[in-house]
């Protein structure tokens, strides 16, 4: 089993426990994400190195256009997700309009300005 597999398992795994644990007993996720999530600065770093391997193991494999075509999908199943809770999710946009998204979103920013690059260079300056 290599390493794309074992990140397929993990979300396997991860999904099903969530979606098992939100149709038996909702209060035990909103408790467990929100211990989660209570140190804001701790899950960034714990998701950023995360984040920073399965890129790794997943660029051996793939390339930056087929991760983009992957996060493509994922941006749609998030979007309709929010789009049955658009009523509670549009005030946080607008609190992020207020506020200015670098002020508190610029390293991913500056990780997505980056991969937009590769991508683009990518599809439109690589000679096929």
């Amino acid at each position: 089993m290599g390493a794309i597999e074992i990140f397929a398992g993990v979300v396997v795994l991860l999904s099903l426990i969530k979606l098992i644990t939100l149709l038996v007993s909702p209060k035990s996720w909103i408790n467990f994400a929100s211990k989660l999530w209570k140190n804001p600065s701790a899950m960034a770093f714990v998701s950023l190195i995360l984040g920073a391997i399965v890129f790794y193991y997943l660029i051996q494999e793939l390339t930056i256009i087929q991760i983009f075509a992957v996060m493509l999908f994922t941006m749609l199943l998030f979007a309709l997700t929010f789009a049955s809770y658009s009523k509670e999710f549009y005030p946080m946009l607008q609190k992020f309009a207020k506020q200015g998204i670098l002020k508190k979103g610029w390293l991913p920013i500056l990780i997505w300005v980056i991969l937009l690059i590769w991508a683009i260079k990518e599809l439109f300056l690589t000679p096929i």
